[in-house]
């Protein structure tokens, strides 16, 4: 039987076309979209109670976004799981834009290192970043009743009275909790963790005195510092917060090389189309790039950052492991 040599291209050059027709028709969907978008109100999902720092910096953007798109960007706070439950809102909407997550990057890196089964996420698989759009710096903080002017002061009470302390955070496997883990190791001190739902109950136990002291960021605790009810005794960066120059830093303070800071950013549920990604980037970036943005951030104690979305991916890899590397080495548990 003669076998028609031409048929195998054919068909494979008939597949390809298909392909490539099918191809250019979703990228033209894509950038129809993209034009279009959005056609309604945004949600920007918020996985912590008012008044922690991703809920400060969420609403300073939303306001701007919605100015930007020309669509109401609203806020929705859906706290539980140190975040995860918000986060994972997110990861199962639709990938059209219209679902946001205002992430504490920093924040999933560690609960999805420390505890994968109640994460309920992939930070690189269920999400496509749009921007890094903040980093905050966390600061020491204790009770005015506590006696403790600075933190070698606490270091001792703390070693006087092994697990006597408390410190407060915003919840099991966030950067407070982390940062406090740390410290203990760093300080040689045992102190008890008592976590809450987010940053606003706890900074309300801290202020009444249910509780000692807690790793908190500035955004959240600075008001209260300024108000005289809670004492800083030390910032958690390698300089100065500007919105509390008179606050030395650890090193500072002989705890050298304790630094933790907080990154915060944008994304979506993976597979949003690219051009909608690109949307949100830019209008982010010509928010992030406005003084008065910038300075309405730095104010609540969040130093305003933008990057590519490509550079945003880079930077969750190396916040996941530098998260999972002090996990493993200090052998901790989620409780």
């Amino acid at each position: 039987m003669q076998v028609d040599s031409n048929a195998t291209p054919t068909k494979s050059r008939r597949t390809w076309l298909t392909g490539a027709a099918a191809a250019a028709v979703m990228m033209m969907s894509g950038q129809v979209m993209a034009q279009a978008y959005p056609t309604k109100f945004i949600t920007m999902v918020v996985p912590y109670p008012p008044g922690g720092a991703t809920d400060v910096i969420g609403r300073v953007l939303a306001q701007k976004l919605s100015t930007e798109l020309g669509k109401q960007v609203m806020v929705e706070n859906r706290a539980g799981a140190a975040g995860n439950i918000g986060a994972a809102v997110v990861a199962n909407a639709a990938p059209d834009g219209y679902t946001l997550l205002m992430g504490a990057m920093t924040s999933h890196s560690i609960s999805a290192a420390l505890n994968p089964k109640i994460a309920r996420f992939d930070m690189e698989k269920s999400f496509v970043p749009i921007a890094i759009v903040g980093h905050v710096p966390l600061v020491f903080t204790v009770n005015p009743k506590i006696k403790a002017s600075n933190l070698n002061q606490l270091i001792a009470l703390a070693k006087a009275k092994p697990g006597g302390i408390t410190f407060a955070s915003a919840g099991n496997g966030s950067p407070q909790h982390l940062a406090g883990e740390v410290f203990q190791r760093v300080a040689g001190v045992k102190m008890l963790h008592v976590p809450y739902k987010g940053s606003g109950p706890a900074m309300t136990d801290l202020i009444g005195g249910q509780v000692d002291s807690m790793i908190e960021t500035a955004p959240a605790a600075q008001s209260h510092i300024k108000a005289g009810k809670l004492r800083a005794l030390a910032v958690a960066s390698a300089n100065h917060v500007p919105t509390l120059p008179n606050v030395p830093t650890a090193t500072e303070e002989g705890l050298k090389g304790f630094e933790v800071t907080s990154m915060f950013g944008v994304a979506a549920p993976a597979k949003t189309p690219a051009p909608v990604v690109a949307r949100l980037n830019a209008a982010l970036k010509k928010i992030l790039g406005d003084p008065a943005v910038k300075s309405a951030l730095l104010a609540q104690g969040a130093m305003a950052t933008w990057t590519t979305p490509e550079d945003a991916a880079k930077a969750l890899r190396a916040e996941s492991a530098k998260w999972n590397k002090v996990i493993v080495e200090g052998n901790i548990k989620p409780e």
